[in-house]
This record gives C-alpha cells, sequence and structure tokens, in this order.
C-alpha cells in the first residue's frame, strides 16, 4: 500500500487504508477530538474502525502514548463517535433524498427491486417479520442495511411509517454505502 493513504491503527498496530480508520487529533484545550473529515490542524492519530478498539484506546491511555505527551480523554468519546457516524448516515439518507434516488415505501421499494433498479436496501430495525419476509423474497441477491428504527427514519425523512427504502443505482448509492458500511463495522466490531 502506499504510504499516503495508510496509517497505522494505535490500538491493533496494523497499517490500514486511512478509510478503514478513523482519524483523531488533540485539540488546543487537550482534549482528543474526532476528525473524521480531515480538517483539524495537528498530528492525526488513528484507531481502526471499531468501538471496541477505541474503547480500549480509551481505556488505555493510548492516544497519550501514541503522541508522546499529555492529552485528555473524554470518558464519552466513543458513544460521541457512534453519535457522529449515525449523523453521516441519516444526513446521507437526506442528501439522498434530495437527489432524487431514495425510493421509499414497500410498494415503490418493490417494484424498483424486481426491475434491477436498486443498489440495496434499508430496512428499520424494527419491522415487522411479515414485511421482512416478503421484502426478503424479492430482495434474494441485495444488501440489507438494519441501521435505523422506524422512528429515527420518520424523523430524518419528515414521514410515517417509513420502514423500506432503497437507493437507486449510480454514485450516490455508492457514497450512502461507504457511510452504512463504516457505521456498521463501528457497531460490530
Amino acid at each position: 500500500m502506499p504510504k499516503d493513504i495508510t496509517r497505522k491503527c494505535i490500538v491493533t498496530g496494523k497499517v490500514l487504508d486511512k478509510e478503514q480508520l478513523l482519524r483523531f487529533v488533540k485539540a488546543p484545550d487537550g482534549r482528543i477530538v474526532p476528525d473524521f473529515k480531515k480538517r483539524l490542524p495537528g498530528k492525526g492519530v488513528y484507531v481502526v474502525n471499531a468501538k471496541t478498539a477505541l474503547e480500549k484506546a480509551i481505556k488505555t491511555n493510548l492516544f497519550a502514548k501514541a503522541l508522546k505527551e499529555k492529552a485528555r480523554v473524554d470518558a464519552e468519546l466513543a458513544e460521541q463517535v457512534e453519535h457522529l457516524l449515525l449523523k453521516q448516515a441519516l444526513d446521507a439518507i437526506s442528501l439522498a433524498k434530495k437527489a432524487g434516488v431514495l425510493i421509499l415505501g414497500m410498494d415503490k421499494v418493490t417494484e424498483a427491486v424486481k426491475k434491477g433498479k436498486v443498489a440495496f436496501l434499508l430496512e428499520a430495525s424494527d419491522a415487522g417479520s411479515d414485511g421482512h419476509k416478503k421484502m426478503m423474497a424479492y430482495a434474494k441477491n441485495l444488501e440489507v442495511f438494519n441501521l435505523f428504527k422506524i422512528e429515527e427514519l420518520d424523523k430524518e425523512l419528515a414521514r410515517e411509517n417509513t420502514v423500506y427504502l432503497a437507493l437507486a443505482k449510480g454514485n450516490m448509492a455508492k457514497a450512502v454505502r461507504e457511510t452504512f458500511v463504516r457505521l456498521t463495522s463501528f457497531l460490530t466490531n
């Protein structure tokens, strides 16, 4: 891997692509803060995109060790990161809606799936089992994400009872999928 796109995780010691890592910097007040957009000044410190790894870095003071100087880490940093990643994923859904590539509702999603126009599906994590079975019968070869509850989707999209949505194939779908994969990786590793 070329050096300019890879960094070393302070927890695992593995050299990985920057897209697989979470970037943090030391703020002027000495606190460690997330810098996922890589816009803040200062030396970046990287942790593999996994909640368990971040919790270990916090617990064992690995940020200060990596920086070789004092650094303050909020006990809630892992929850802050989870919240940021959730917000990024919800923002991506809103952006897809504005771009006109978000397909909403079971009937419209089913029709789009049958026509092969769908890149992937998002099913509310609290979807009913009947609807789930029907949708999965159509979406056999599609990737399905279950990241949000109906209430969260309703609030983000200003709708009621948002259980199924899909993204039409294209560049926007790729970008939204990246945010979903990043969130899923953080939550499950």
